[in-house]
């Protein structure tokens, strides 16, 4: 099977930029009620994820949550390298669903490290129980 058939295609996904604020991402992740989010550059290439975790042990490490402070740091300074690691686009079904074992969605990149997506747990769930019925 075709994984890109699962794909939720980057313009209908959230993501961040590698140098977007912490308040830019809080701002985000409250206004959506995500728990992660995939971290992009400015070349679109992805760089890792960023999650709720990163954020709070942000918060607990400066001691005080004040806007201004927030403005100042940098997602790239906050997240966790290797915590998600993408899968290309050629990637086996079996290996995909291995990932999503262990979390809710899998960044996807082209042949050049490019992101172009995500395939979420929910929708491999979705697919296997309509070739079910």
């Amino acid at each position: 099977m075709n994984i890109a058939l699962l794909l939720s295609p980057k313009v209908n996904t959230s993501y961040l930029y590698y140098d977007s604020t912490v308040r830019q991402g809080i701002e985000k992740f409250k206004a959506h009620g995500f728990t992660a989010v995939p971290v992009l550059d400015d070349g679109g290439f992805y760089v890792g994820t960023v999650s709720e975790g990163d954020f709070l042990r942000y918060i607990l490490s400066v001691g005080e949550l004040s806007f201004k402070g927030m403005e100042t740091v940098r997602i790239r300074d906050i997240m966790v390298r290797d915590k998600n690691p993408p899968l290309g686009i050629d990637a086996c079904i079996d290996e995909l669903t291995q990932r999503l074992f262990n979390c809710n969605f899998v960044p996807i990149t082209d042949a050049r490290g490019v992101y172009i997506g995500i395939v979420t747990r929910k929708s491999l769930l979705v697919h296997l129980g309509e070739k079910k019925a």
